[in-house]
């Protein structure tokens, strides 16, 4: 296994936002072409990119399709795409556009029989999205909370062929409180699959902590808005990662 960084871009009505522990109502925009940012990240050294289509979460249509395929156009590493995944169509449009892995979260509660058949043809090139609120998962954007853990959910997805996982602890999200690393840990140790940390990042001694845990699960994560504040720069921490001088 390879930890990797996954800097994020979620797009909402066309710009490159971040919201505040999921809420739609707390959003900052950082910029208005999300196919330009993805070629920010990329030029300084990104080995994947994470693209969240915030519309399709909400309402579970593809609104974000056309930039989507305009950031896999412009780049020249693999894509992972979240939001709105729900049904097999839905899954294949985002792989004919040239997606390397599609994340899939509230299907997996909402309709299981998709996401089994989807594990079953494309486990390879799917992430099970768990995204925690008060230890249980959320789901449509993280606007509604389910009475399911993140365990007994992904002990079940496991079975049918899920092989990485992102969790997130959405209190830590777009805080930079820093990430819940025990939580993570915990969830890794249990599924024994790989596990990209997502939610709080705020420094790379974040990060070098999380890939310390490598041998446990922890395979990467995912970087917001401590890249859009600044509070990361992606080149001395892929340096740091790589056992580099640059960011100290």
């Amino acid at each position: 296994m390879k930890f990797i960084v996954y800097p994020a871009i979620d797009v909402r009505d066309g710009r490159c936002v971040r919201l505040f522990q999921g809420d739609y109502g707390m959003e900052t925009i950082y910029d208005n072409d999300p196919v330009a940012v993805a070629r920010r990240w990329a030029a300084e050294g990104a080995p994947w990119l994470h693209v969240v289509d915030l519309d399709a979460a909400r309402t579970g249509e593809l609104l974000n399709l056309s930039i989507i395929q305009d950031i896999v156009a412009a780049v020249d590493i693999p894509v992972q795409v979240g939001g709105g995944v729900r049904d097999l169509n839905r899954l294949t449009t985002l792989l004919e556009a040239g997606v390397s892995r599609v994340v899939i979260g509230s299907a997996a509660i909402d309709n299981p029989e998709f996401v089994k058949t989807a594990l079953g043809t494309y486990g390879h090139q799917i992430a099970m999205g768990m995204d925690v609120r008060k230890g249980f998962v959320a789901t449509h954007g993280w606007l509604e909370t389910s009475e399911v853990s993140p365990k007994e959910l992904s002990t079940r997805l496991v079975r049918w062929g899920a092989e990485t996982f992102i969790f997130t602890d959405i209190s830590k999200d777009g805080t930079l409180a820093g990430p819940n690393i025990p939580a993570v840990r915990s969830f890794a140790k249990a599924m024994g699959k790989n596990v990209i940390a997502s939610g709080g990042i705020r420094s790379i001694d974040d990060l070098t902590e999380l890939a310390g845990y490598e041998e446990e699960g922890i395979g990467g994560v995912i970087l917001g808005k401590a890249l859009y504040t600044g509070a990361i720069d992606l080149r001395k921490a892929l340096d740091v990662l790589k056992g580099g001088e640059g960011g100290s």
